[in-house]
C-alpha cells in the first residue's frame, strides 16, 4: 500500500458476475459493455480500488475440479487501464452446493448433532479436512492465475469470519486435546474450574461433557476462547497460503465484523498485514448532535455518532495501527423494511470521521444494487436502474476531496486524550454470567459492551478522543502515562494478578486510573476473587465494597460536598450500583436515594504520583460527560457548540490535521484557536477567525 499514489484508497466492492448484463455469459458483448461503463464511472468518481471475487466459489469452480478462472480477467485488465487497484478475495466463506452435497459431513453444527441449515453462507466447519482440501485447491488456483496481475494490490482471505460457534464432533475432540495441553491433567482442570460444584469433577478426559447444556462459566470461558483460536488459525492458514503468491508490495488481510462471536480481533489481526473492518451504521437522524441519549456500538450496525467513532477506534485497536474499511454504507443497509440512506453530506461526514481515526481505505458495499438474492435491498452506489444518481454524485465529491487532501494525510496517526481498555476474556465472562439486565429483566449477554460503552460515550460527549487498547497490548506502565494520561478500566472482570498490578503501577507512576463496575472482581478463569473488592486495587482506590445491586431504573446522583464534579439534575446512575464505602478516598458523587444514599457513586484518591478514581455504577449520558469533563485537561480546540466535533491526528510530516464536523441541519460557527488552511478548498484562516460549517458539513484543516 505504501507505493500506491494516494495514501487514502477509495472505492467499492464490485461484483461483475452479479450484473444482469453478465447473465448470458461473463465474456459476452453486453456484459463487457456494462463492465466498461462501470469502470468508466468509477474512474470519473475518483476510485482507486475495488474488491472482487470473494463470494462466488461456485463460479470459480462450477463442479468438483472443473475450474473457470478467466471470467475475472476483463475486470482486472479494465481496472489496470484506469489506474484502479484491486483487492482479490478468496471465496471460502460461501461454499458451492456440490461441495456440500459430496461432503455433507463438513456442515457446521450449532448444537452437537444439529447441523446448520443450508441456504445462507458460512455454514461449514472450517476445521474439517475435506473442506480444507477443496478450499486450498481453489485458493491456489485463483492466486496462481491472478496474483501477478499488476492491478492486484492485495488479498482478502475469506470474509467476515467467526459467525458461528461450531459444535461438531471433531471440534469438540480438538477442544478436549486443547484443554489437556493447557491444564495437563483432569485434577488440575477440576481445581481451576471448580468442578466440585454440582458434582462435575472429571475422573478422565472422557468425562468432559459437550457444551450444549453447559452451565459452568469457567467451561464457557475456555470454549469461547478456543472458538476464536479456531478462527484465527483458519484465517492465518489462508493468509500464509496467500503470502506464497504475494509480491512484496501486496498486502494480505480479511474483513472483520467485530461483533461476530468467534472473533478475537487482536489475535486475528496479528496473522495479517493490516487490519480491515466492516463498519455499518444508521445514518439520517441517528447522526444528529446533540443527541437524545443512548445508541448502540455493539451490534453489526451501530447507532449514534459516538458509535461511528467507536467502530473506527475498535479497528485501530486490533493492531494499534491504521486500518482499511473494506465495507461501509453506500445506501440503505439492511432488510427491505429498513431503508435509511444518508442525508446529503453524511457520506462525507462518515468517511472523514473514519479517516480521522486511522482509516487508510474507504470502500463501499457495494457498486451496484443487487437485482436478486438476500441482499437485494442492501443498496449500492448505483440504484437498481444502474444510472448514477444522488449517491454517486455525493461519493464522487468525496473522491475528489480524498485525491486533493490525501497526500497531506500520509501516515496520519489519530490523537488520543484517554485510553479505554478492552478485554476479550471479560467480554466472554460477562456473556456467560451477565452482570446487567435488559429492561425486561432478561440477561444482557453483551454486558461488557453495556458497561464500557457509556464510558466511551461520555468521553466522546466531552469532546475527547479515545484510543481503545486491548489488555494484552499494555506495555510499561510508566511509558503508558506519557501516551495516555487517563486510562479507563471498566468491566475488566476476568483479569490475572499481573493486569491488576499493572493498573496499580500505572497510577503510581503518574497516570489517572478510572475503575468501573466489575473491574477487579474475577481472576483469569472468571472465578470470584477472595480479596476485598476491587481486588488488589482497593487500597490504591481508597474504597471497598461487599455488595452490589442491579438498578431497575435511573437513580439520580449529585455531586458530593466539595466535589469538583459539576452535575446537573439529569445526572443518574443506571443498570448497576456497587455498595462503595470510602477508605481514604474523597467522594465525588453520591446517590440521591433513601437506600443507595449510604454508598458513594464515585470517589477519587491520590496514589503515588497519580490518582485512582472509582466509579461504582454505569453512568448515564449526563453523569458520564461530567466525569470526563473533569478528568481531561482543557483543550482550546474542543468546541462548545453542541453539534460540532473536532478530532485530530499527526501526519508523517509532523503537521497536525483537524477534522471539524457539524452533525446538524443547522449551520454552525466556531472560532478557530489557531491559524489553519482548509485542505479541501484551500481557504486560509488566522487564529480567532470564524469557521463556518453548513448542515452535515465537514472541514479538514492543517495547522
Amino acid at each position: 500500500m505504501s507505493n500506491w499514489p494516494n495514501p487514502i484508497l477509495f472505492g467499492a466492492a464490485y461484483y461483475y458476475e452479479y450484473q444482469p448484463a453478465a447473465a448470458g455469459g461473463l465474456g459476452g458483448e453486453e456484459g463487457l459493455q456494462r463492465l466498461k461503463t462501470d469502470l468508466d464511472l468509477m474512474a470519473e468518481a475518483g476510485f482507486s480500488v475495488i474488491r472482487v471475487g470473494e463470494s462466488v466459489w461456485s463460479t470459480w469452480e462450477p463442479e468438483n475440479d472443473r475450474y473457470d478462472l478467466e471470467w475475472l480477467r476483463p475486470v482486472l485488465d479494465g481496472a489496470q487501464e484506469r489506474g484502479i487497484g484491486v483487492v482479490l478475495g478468496t471465496p471460502t466463506y460461501a461454499v458451492p452446493p456440490w461441495l456440500a452435497r459430496l461432503y455433507p459431513e463438513i456442515a457446521g453444527e450449532h448444537r452437537t448433532g444439529e447441523r446448520i441449515d443450508w441456504g445462507g453462507r458460512q455454514e461449514v466447519d472450517y476445521t474439517h479436512p475435506a473442506f480444507r482440501f477443496h478450499a486450498e485447491r481453489t485458493i491456489r488456483k485463483i492466486l496462481a492465475t491472478y496474483a501477478d496481475h499488476p492491478a492486484v494490490i492485495g488479498f482478502q482471505v475469506d470474509n467476515e469470519p467467526g459467525l458461528h460457534l461450531f459444535h461438531n464432533h471433531g471440534v469438540f475432540q480438538r477442544f478436549t486435546d486443547h484443554l489437556r495441553r493447557e491444564y495437563g491433567d483432569v485434577e488440575t482442570l477440576n481445581r481451576e474450574w471448580g468442578l466440585v460444584y454440582w458434582s462435575h469433577r472429571l475422573s478422565t478426559w472422557a468425562d468432559l461433557w459437550t457444551p450444549d447444556g453447559n452451565a459452568q462459566p469457567q467451561y464457557e470461558q475456555a470454549w469461547r476462547r478456543f472458538q476464536t483460536e479456531l478462527t484465527t488459525e483458519f484465517i492465518g492458514w489462508q493468509a500464509d497460503i496467500a503470502r506464497e503468491y504475494a509480491r512484496e508490495d501486496q498486502f494480505v488481510t480479511t474483513c472483520i465484523s467485530y461483533p461476530r462471536p468467534a472473533i478475537d480481533d487482536r489475535a486475528l489481526a496479528g496473522r495479517l498485514d493490516v487490519t480491515a473492518g466492516n463498519p455499518y451504521y444508521r445514518m439520517q437522524d441517528a447522526f444528529a448532535l446533540p443527541h437524545d441519549g443512548g445508541g448502540d456500538a455493539a451490534n453489526w450496525s451501530t447507532q449514534g455518532t459516538w458509535a461511528l467513532y467507536h467502530s473506527a477506534d475498535r479497528m485501530y485497536s486490533s493492531r494499534q495501527e491504521p486500518f482499511l474499511v473494506t465495507e461501509t454504507n453506500a445506501q440503505a443497509i439492511g432488510g427491505p423494511w429498513d431503508n435509511h440512506p444518508a442525508y446529503d453530506g453524511q457520506w462525507r461526514q462518515a468517511a472523514w470521521a473514519l479517516v480521522s481515526r486511522g482509516a487508510k481505505m474507504i470502500e463501499y458495499w457495494h457498486w451496484h444494487t443487487l437485482h436478486f438474492g438476500t441482499e437485494t435491498y442492501w443498496g449500492g452506489i448505483l440504484p437498481h436502474s444502474q444510472r448514477p444518481g444522488r449517491v454517486y454524485r455525493e461519493l464522487a465529491r468525496l473522491g475528489a476531496e480524498l485525491r486533493k487532501a490525501g497526500a497531506a494525510l500520509d501516515g496520519l496517526v489519530p490523537d488520543a486524550d484517554i485510553a479505554v481498555l478492552y478485554s476479550k476474556p471479560s467480554e466472554w465472562a460477562l456473556a456467560a454470567q451477565p452482570a446487567l439486565a435488559h429492561d425486561d429483566g432478561s440477561p444482557d449477554r453483551r454486558s461488557f459492551e453495556s458497561i464500557t460503552g457509556p464510558f466511551y460515550k461520555g468521553a466522546f460527549d466531552a469532546g475527547l478522543q479515545v484510543r481503545i487498547v486491548h489488555t494484552e497490548q499494555l506495555g510499561d506502565p510508566a511509558a503508558a502515562v506519557a501516551d495516555f494520561p487517563v486510562v479507563v478500566a471498566a468491566g475488566i472482570y476476568a483479569a490475572d494478578d499481573g493486569l491488576l498490578d499493572w493498573m496499580d503501577r500505572y497510577a503510581a507512576a503518574g497516570g489517572h486510573l478510572v475503575l468501573g463496575p466489575r473491574t477487579g472482581y474475577g481472576d483469569q478463569e472468571a472465578r470470584a476473587r477472595l480479596e476485598v473488592k476491587p481486588a488488589r486495587l482497593h487500597e490504591a482506590a481508597g474504597v471497598w465494597y461487599e455488595e452490589f445491586a442491579n438498578l431497575t431504573g435511573p437513580v439520580p446522583v449529585r455531586a458530593a460536598e466539595d466535589s469538583p464534579l459539576e452535575l446537573g439534575p439529569d445526572a443518574a446512575a443506571v443498570k448497576w450500583a456497587d455498595g462503595v464505602y470510602l477508605d481514604g478516598a474523597e467522594a465525588l458523587a453520591e446517590y440521591a436515594h433513601p437506600h443507595f444514599g449510604k454508598f458513594k457513586a464515585a470517589a477519587t484518591q491520590d496514589h503515588g504520583l497519580g490518582r485512582v478514581t472509582y466509579v461504582g455504577t454505569v453512568p448515564n449520558d449526563a453523569f458520564a460527560k461530567a466525569l470526563f469533563e473533569w478528568l481531561a485537561p482543557q483543550d482550546r480546540w474542543r468546541p462548545a457548540h453542541p453539534s460540532v466535533t473536532v478530532t485530530s491526528g499527526r501526519a508523517a510530516d509532523g503537521s497536525t490535521v483537524r477534522f471539524a464536523h457539524n452533525w446538524s441541519w443547522e449551520e454552525a460557527e466556531v472560532e478557530l484557536p489557531a491559524a489553519a488552511v482548509d485542505l479541501l478548498d484551500g481557504a486560509e484562516y488566522a487564529a480567532g477567525d470564524p469557521l463556518r460549517l453548513g448542515p452535515w458539513d465537514v472541514k479538514v484543516l492543517r495547522e
